[in-house]
């Protein structure tokens, strides 16, 4: 039954002023902001917030490159995110905790290397090393998902996969709690030559470090689509896998090489997220997970270049928003409220470009 134009016009109304109300909060925060940084004392600052801390040039790049690196890690599990979705149609809500093995993989491998004493002498060595050994748990551990719990659930109702890929991110967290205990896995002190300040804007060797993995992997990720033979059959299973069958292409094989390139960009994410914050629990993969899937969503889901834009999207707004835009507007706690100013880009862009910023690409069956 179709809506009737007076509840369209509604529906139109109630988005419209939802959209409104962002805008206004974003451009009364940035306005505030600006002012502040002109001069603390004028009227509209200190109506705003008197108490409001002013941020110099340099805390003001160091917040954007935080953002940048934490932003490229969500893309980077945004991209598994997206290849299984396009491929499948389905969301795997326990990619989150495929990252979360890798980090936990890379704690205890460079913490055994650092006990036999490789880790400062051969640190590059020691990390390459690191980084494989994540990447290859994280392939296996997605392969492993796909074949016992994905792949007979094939031609399924959609929801059925999509409850399974939660029970089985729940199984994935209490397997690790119950083989590692509940402690933090933490990482051994990186060099100093590594975390110390480089190039002309200062910006810390891991943070430029985890810019360079990302950007690396992106590329070589769009090589792998976009010029093999592999990427072509993912391509076309994609666009329609019975079509593809057809033609001769082993969908099964396909679907798992798909995952395995999603688990392998988790783990280089989880290595990245072991660089940066030194750390890991059992837990995560959930926060991060949900980020990175609404990083795929604001770039548009399917979308791979989108599912990186968005997840440095995200990962600015997280960085700068409680700064930038809500402390100005003297909201107490700001730098608590990272997780609420990340959703609330998801929220922001759905209402404004429901598709994402650079579109869905959709399975067939999505698009009928």
């Amino acid at each position: 039954m179709q809506l009737t134009a007076k509840q369209r016009t509604r529906v139109d109304w109630f988005l419209t002023i939802l959209r409104i109300a962002a805008l206004v909060l974003i451009g009364a925060g940035l306005l505030a902001f600006v002012a502040q940084v002109v001069d603390s004392n004028n009227p509209f600052a200190r109506w705003a917030n008197p108490d409001a801390i002013n941020l110099t040039g340099k805390q003001f790049r160091d917040l954007v490159v935080a953002g940048l690196a934490q932003g490229a890690m969500y893309g980077l599990i945004a991209l598994g995110y997206s290849m299984v979705y396009g491929v499948l149609g389905f969301i795997n809500f326990a990619h989150g905790e495929v990252f979360m093995i890798g980090a936990v993989t890379g704690a205890i491998t460079s913490s055994k290397l650092a006990e036999a004493g490789a880790w400062e002498d051969n640190f590059v060595l020691c990390l390459l090393l690191v980084v494989v050994l994540s990447i290859v748990v994280c392939t296996i551990t997605a392969v492993i998902m796909e074949r016992v719990a994905y792949r007979p659930l094939r031609g399924k109702p959609r929801l059925i996969p999509l409850i399974t890929s939660i029970g089985v991110s729940f199984f994935l967290q209490n397997f690790i709690l119950v083989l590692l205990g509940p402690g933090t896995k933490t990482y051994p002190r990186m060099p100093d030559w590594l975390t110390e300040r480089r190039t002309l804007l200062e910006i810390q060797g891991t943070r430029l470090l985890v810019l360079a993995v990302a950007a690396v992997a992106m590329v070589g990720l769009w090589y792998l689509v976009e010029r093999t033979k592999t990427g072509k059959a993912m391509r076309a299973v994609a666009e329609d896998a019975e079509i593809a069958s057809l033609m001769g292409i082993d969908v099964n094989r396909v679907i798992v090489k798909t995952f395995a390139v999603g688990g392998a960009m988790a783990g280089v994410a989880g290595i990245l997220w072991g660089l940066l914050f030194n750390s890991v629990l059992h837990t995560a993969g959930f926060l991060p997970g949900i980020k990175a899937f609404s990083a795929a969503v604001v770039g548009g889901i399917g979308n791979l270049g989108g599912s990186m834009a968005g997840g440095l999207t995200i990962g600015v707004a997280e960085s700068l928003g409680p700064l930038v835009i809500l402390e100005p507007l003297g909201v107490s706690g700001p730098s608590q409220l990272r997780d609420a100013v990340a959703f609330s880009v998801l929220i922001i862009v759905l209402l404004v470009r429901p598709s994402g910023i650079f579109g869905e690409r959709l399975p067939s069956e999505e698009r009928t």
